[in-house]
Formats: C-alpha cells, sequence, structure tokens
C-alpha cells in the first residue's frame, strides 16, 4: 500500500479539469486508489465521487493506492497534481 497526502493550493480547489485527468490517467492500471478528505473515502477512479468531496483551497486529501503497480500509480497521481498546479 502507497499513502501519501496533498494539500491543494489552486484557488478553485479540486475542480473537474485535474480531477478528470487523474481518474483518466488511473483507469488505466489495475492499482486501487481511495481519495480521503474530511472523514468521507471515495473510489478515486470515479470522477462525480472525487467532485462530491468538496475540496478547497488549502484542504489536504490522502491517497491510498494499493494493489498491482501501486508506487508507480502513487507516483503518476503525485506528477499530475504538480503539472497541473493543484
Amino acid at each position: 500500500m502507497q499513502k501519501f497526502d496533498y494539500t491543494i493550493n489552486d484557488p478553485m480547489g479540486l475542480h473537474a479539469r485535474p480531477a478528470g485527468i487523474v481518474v483518466k490517467a488511473i483507469n488505466k492500471v489495475p492499482c486501487n486508489v481511495k481519495i480521503s478528505y474530511n472523514n468521507k473515502t471515495i473510489d478515486g477512479k470515479r470522477l462525480f465521487a472525487i467532485m462530491s468531496l468538496g475540496v478547497t483551497t488549502g484542504e489536504t486529501i490522502t491517497v491510498t493506492c494499493e494493489g498491482e503497480c501501486e508506487k508507480e500509480t502513487a507516483d503518476l497521481i503525485k506528477r499530475i497534481f504538480v503539472a497541473e498546479n493543484l
């Protein structure tokens, strides 16, 4: 299991465009991805689930990757967050 915290820096919070990029990328890997925020955990491969979290600027999410290619998947998500200035 790979787990990391990420603080959202985008003034718009965790919004649809970067969330969609993450979902599209991780739907190609066999790893399970969970995102936790404010005592709620969702399936990271579902765009509407991510959007339902309502993560705003300055808030921290926890991403958990478990299964085949979990380290690579966690690294991929981190790279997307950084590249999208999220």
